[in-house]
């Protein structure tokens, strides 16, 4: 069934009984030619494009909980391409591209909403850097803008511009960037794949990876065995504990990013808006709650719940930036499980096994990154050689020394 104005108004006459599920709820075949383990944003992705761009449709994706229990129901929404390095510029590019035409492409409602990101800065230098980054993404065919402290003070007057430690010189403006109904987006995928085919199965965890002479041959679940010809990694915080079921040691960390949500307020920022005297984000949702978050936790976990030190930090440099904030009360949090990597960039590229791919390493980045990635890893399963787009994401970039280092703070996980 497709969405439309029409199809609305015609269930609403028949009181609405006329909807169809958006997937199936298949029971898992024997054998399939890709599994992909991880039903989160990025596995859902690669499925809907194996399907629509390769025309492999023979496809599982098994998701140990429910579709939207993972990373891509528990993050703070933002899409942007405003990258400096040659290896992220161009991929978040085209992530950019395919969040302005996703929602005509698979027929559902996923609220993009291209409202402006805002990278505020404190001092020369930092407007030297974003000036660095704004020239990058131009020359990339990125839109970028310096803007000047008093248009930026025209545009959100609420902002602490005379704060004596961090005084706000000016931003870094991306008009194209802004924010995703994240949920809508696993929605969205999964009905695009399960309409082409795909057998989306939920509840269904891995618990081993069976080889034979060096290749894998299938998988163990909760559900039993199923065996495929290729099994892709699309498991995020998780990742490392599914690679060591082959015996493989990955390079990343795995860390809690906690996110808030505010209680209801008038509009009153238009954008989002990030403090580059710290770590803080912030946009407000169609129902009027300030969704915002900062840094991670410092420690590794694979919990989704952080803790208060760094609520209390998070606080700290959102009321830095917008001292009305200090008035206003969170209603909730919540964490995801990040795969931070040595330098801060994705991994997609196959692994020492030959039928067996990698899709981890996402850090913050991994929201804003989904459809890109999931066209590219769908690339690399079908063809067997990176996409363009995606090939400087080796995972044999660290033993190469050819790192890809946005932040340029160095090969620590929990810098990033």
């Amino acid at each position: 069934m497709r969405y439309s104005a029409f199809s609305v108004f015609l269930n609403g006459l028949r009181g609405n009984k006329g909807w169809q599920p958006a997937w199936r709820s298949p029971v898992p075949k024997n054998h399939y030619d890709v599994i992909i383990v991880g039903g989160g944003g990025h596995g859902l992705s690669t499925a809907y494009y194996l399907a629509k761009e390769f025309a492999i449709t023979n496809v599982a994706v098994l998701e140990k909980g429910y579709i939207g229990s993972g990373n891509v129901g528990r993050n703070t929404t933002i899409i942007r391409s405003n990258y400096l390095l040659q290896g992220n510029n161009p991929f978040y590019e085209l992530s950019m591209k395919l969040w302005e035409g996703l929602e005509q492409d698979f027929n559902f409602n996923a609220m993009v909403s291209q409202r402006g990101v805002l990278n505020l800065y404190h001092s020369d230098a930092q407007r030297d850097a974003y000036t660095r980054r704004g020239n990058a993404m131009r020359l990339h065919g990125v839109d970028a803008e310096l803007l000047d402290r008093n248009t930026v003070r025209q545009m959100l007057p609420f902002l602490d511009f005379d704060n004596a430690r961090f005084p706000i010189q000016g931003a870094l403006m991306q008009k194209r960037g802004g924010t995703v109904r994240h949920d809508a987006v696993a929605w969205g995928y999964a009905r695009g794949a399960d309409s082409r085919g795909v057998d989306i199965i939920q509840n269904c965890e891995v618990t081993s990876i069976r080889r034979e002479n060096g290749r894998v041959t299938g998988v163990e679940t909760s559900q039993g065995f199923i065996g495929c010809g290729k099994l892709a990694l699309a498991a995020a915080g998780n990742s490392t504990v599914v690679a060591d079921m082959v015996d493989m040691k990955l390079p990343i960390e795995s860390h809690v990013l906690q996110a808030f949500v505010s209680e209801g307020l008038k509009p009153f920022i238009d954008n989002v808006v990030t403090f580059g005297a710290g770590h803080f984000y912030v946009s407000q949702s169609d129902k009027g709650g300030l969704v915002f978050g900062g840094d991670i936790d410092g420690y590794n976990s694979y919990a989704q719940r952080g803790n208060l030190a760094t609520v209390e930090h998070v606080a700290e440099a959102g009321v830095a930036m917008i001292p009305a904030l200090s008035r206003v009360r969170v209603l909730r949090s919540w964490g995801g499980v990040m795969d931070m990597s040595m330098d801060g960039s994705p991994i997609i590229d196959r692994t020492h096994i030959d039928n067996l791919y990698l899709n981890a390493g996402w850090c913050y980045g991994g929201f804003k990154a989904t459809p890109a990635s999931g066209f590219c890893y769908a690339h690399l399963i079908a063809r067997n050689e990176p996409h363009e787009t995606a090939a400087a994401f080796r995972l044999d970039r660290f033993s190469r020394g050819r790192m890809i280092d946005e932040k340029g703070v160095g090969s620590q996980p929990n810098l990033h």
